[in-house]
């Protein structure tokens, strides 16, 4: 099955020379790696090629790289029940430049797109309606991004008195406590409550 992986990526990069910059199997599934702004077209060839015909679409992921200059992967996942395969297309992008949106080959990914704006902050042009589809409105930041903060900017909660659900600043209060630091195994020198009876 690997040799017949290597070979389908070694058709799809000699067809699409320029949009596809490599190809490799690894853990028994086809990566292709593609230029962001020919995504249209990679994935039009992968539907339509008789060799390929991915034509169930299945997801579309992020990856958040704060270090790398274009600091997100868009990674897409296809299908082929035709010839009972698998792909994965990689992209690369920046938090300005935007990705030609790909619900002109597959309608599917209308809602994908948004997932991925939503939670990696990953633009994406001539989409119908790119708007959040998983945070509230008013939402600030991106949830999946390595940089988001842990516990977000804003606690969400209902307060019975004004029977609404209020926002409110997130507020680490923590009381002063004493922690015993001593290991579990040696104990401390004092009897825990509730272990009385088992130091006699």
């Amino acid at each position: 099955m690997a040799e017949t992986l290597e070979e389908l990526g070694q058709h799809i990069a000699s067809r699409l020379q320029g949009a596809v910059t490599g190809a490799r199997v690894a853990y028994g599934e086809l990566t292709v790696t593609a230029e962001a702004a020919e995504i249209i077209r990679v994935l039009t060839f992968l539907r339509d090629d008789p060799s390929c015909r991915f034509v169930c679409f299945t997801d579309i992921c992020g990856v958040d790289y704060p270090e790398r200059e274009k600091r997100f992967d868009v990674v897409y996942h296809l299908l082929s029940p035709y010839r009972n395969r698998r792909i994965r297309v990689k992209i690369e992008t920046d938090e300005e430049t935007p990705v030609p949106s790909v619900i002109p080959v597959f309608p599917a990914a209308n809602w994908y797109e948004r997932e991925t704006f939503d939670l990696y902050g990953v633009l994406f042009s001539n989409h119908p309606d790119l708007r959040r589809i998983l945070t509230d409105y008013g939402f600030s930041g991106h949830p999946l991004r390595k940089d988001f903060p842990l516990t977000g900017y804003v606690e969400v909660r209902w307060d019975d008195e004004a029977k609404r659900v209020v926002y409110e600043p997130v507020k680490l209060v923590q009381e002063f406590r004493s922690f015993d630091y001593v290991s579990p195994w040696e104990g401390p020198d004092y009897t825990l409550p509730g272990d009385e009876k088992a130091k006699q």
